[in-house]
C-alpha cells in the first residue's frame, strides 16, 4: 500500500516538478507597455539553456525584421529563430539559472543572465545585467 501511494505522489507531482524549469514557451512583456512582445522557445542540450524567439507579437513587429544593432554571429539575421539566450546552467541546489547570456535585440548588447521560475513554474523571472547593474523581467509561460 505504501509503495502505491509512493507511486502516485511521484506521477502527481511529477507536472509540477518539471514546470520549475526555465525550458519551455515563454511570453515577453514589454517593461513601458506590459503588452506581450515576443514569444520565445528555451530548450535544453547536455545541461545547458538556449532561447530563440518564435514569433514577434506586437502589432506593428515585422515577421521579416532582422537583428540591426545586433555586433556578433546573429547580425542581420531574422528576428523570428534569433537565439537570444546562450549558455544558462543550472546552478548547484538552487532552482536558478545563471552563468549565460541575454541579447537584447533591439540595443545588441548582451547580458549576463538569471533564470528563476516563479509561481510554480507559471512565471520566469528573467535578469539581465552588466556589472550588477541590470533590470528583471517576468516572462509567462505559454499554456
Amino acid at each position: 500500500m505504501k509503495r502505491l501511494l509512493a507511486a502516485i505522489a511521484v506521477v502527481c507531482a511529477g507536472p509540477a516538478f518539471a514546470q520549475m524549469t526555465p525550458v519551455g514557451v515563454w511570453q515577453s512583456i514589454d517593461d513601458k507597455t506590459s503588452e506581450a512582445k515576443s514569444q520565445i522557445r528555451i530548450s535544453e542540450s547536455g545541461g545547458v539553456l538556449s532561447g530563440r524567439i518564435e514569433k514577434l507579437l506586437r502589432k506593428e513587429a515585422r515577421q521579416d525584421a532582422v537583428c540591426d544593432e545586433c555586433t556578433d554571429d546573429r547580425k542581420g539575421r531574422p528576428l523570428v529563430g534569433l537565439e537570444i539566450i546562450r549558455g544558462a546552467k543550472k546552478a548547484e541546489g538552487k532552482e536558478v539559472w545563471e552563468d549565460g547570456k541575454i541579447l537584447d535585440p533591439e540595443s545588441g548588447r548582451s547580458y549576463t543572465l538569471r533564470l528563476t521560475p516563479i509561481e510554480g513554474g507559471k512565471k520566469l523571472e528573467v535578469r539581465g545585467s552588466v556589472l550588477g547593474i541590470g533590470r528583471t523581467q517576468t516572462w509567462v509561460r505559454v499554456q
